[in-house]
């Protein structure tokens, strides 16, 4: 899977990536870095919000894993299943997530145990950087350092939604017993 086709896969899958500017700087079996800007993802002290540095992460981790698993042919639905961040310091630029497995045994076994049973669970590590000013090199020490439980799962899948064609928020019609 090329970075172009991760990227398009995360805009089309999960909207937060589009409004938060994500790109995919790199995608392979190795690592898998994901980037943003400051500006979609700014907080009331001109930083990067919390929440976005660890959506970046998370993404990143998840993409590791989503793109091994595609490598390999084996379907599956990955989700997230616990994960801690750790925010070091300030980010007051572009910043990036960088995804890499510390143990290539721990991945071997996931593997088996998910062709076996049809679910596993491995743990990914992410480093978060903020970015030089032409934003392609980190500009200092890691910002944040993520930890994610991670679980894949076989069986029946229901292909992805497509939120290409979904409503958008406004023409959503809730109604229930006191609505009627």
């Amino acid at each position: 899977m090329t970075p172009l086709e991760l990227e398009q896969y995360l805009h089309r899958h999960i909207p937060l990536t589009q409004a938060m500017q994500l790109r995919v700087a790199a995608a392979g079996p190795d690592c898998v870095v994901l980037t943003a800007p400051l500006a979609p993802n700014i907080n009331h002290r001109e930083t990067a919000f919390g929440g976005s540095i660890s959506a970046l992460a998370t993404l990143a981790a998840w993409s590791l894993v989503y793109v091994r698993m595609q490598r390999l042919g084996l379907p599956a639905r990955v989700v997230i299943h616990r994960n801690t961040m750790e925010y070091r310091r300030p980010i007051t630029g572009a910043f990036a997530a960088r995804a890499a497995l510390t143990d290539e045994q721990a991945w071997e076994h996931f593997a088996e145990m998910f062709r076996r049973r049809g679910k596993a669970r491995i743990v990914v590590h992410a480093q978060v950087v903020q970015l030089a000013d032409d934003e392609s090199t980190a500009a200092g020490d890691e910002a944040g350092v993520f930890v994610g439980e991670f679980v894949a799962l076989g069986g029946n899948l229901r292909p992805p939604r497509d939120t290409a064609n979904a409503p958008i928020q406004g023409d959503v019609r809730v109604t229930g017993a006191e609505g009627s």
